[in-house]
């Protein structure tokens, strides 16, 4: 079967900022991603959603090398110093190449 060679990049941030990503990535042209709720701890605690919009989310999309490149300068630029966000790109091998 062949298999297609891309990136997921997978973004770990707080939950408040789930609607102000979704319009950014609509406007980056991404065509679809997954939006999951996140719990863990790390250098900011423990993280969960014990109180409403205290929470973490994690975004991955699946995209191309050049894709991937805009989308990671994009929220290193507008949001890496002012929230809890942590991004990392990996390889990734898909079945439906021409979806993404």
């Amino acid at each position: 079967m062949k298999q297609y060679s891309m990136k997921l990049v997978t973004i770990v941030t707080e939950s408040i900022l789930e609607h102000h990503l979704e319009d950014d990535l609509d406007k980056l042209g991404i065509h679809g991603y997954t939006i999951v709720d996140a719990r863990g701890k790390g250098s900011e605690g423990m993280r969960d959603d014990f109180w409403s919009n205290q929470g973490n989310i994690r975004i991955e999309i699946v995209c191309d090398e050049k894709t991937s490149d805009t989308v990671t300068e994009f929220l290193y630029k507008h949001y890496y110093s002012d929230y809890a966000m942590m991004l990392y790109v990996s390889d990734v091998s898909v079945l439906r190449g021409k979806k993404f």
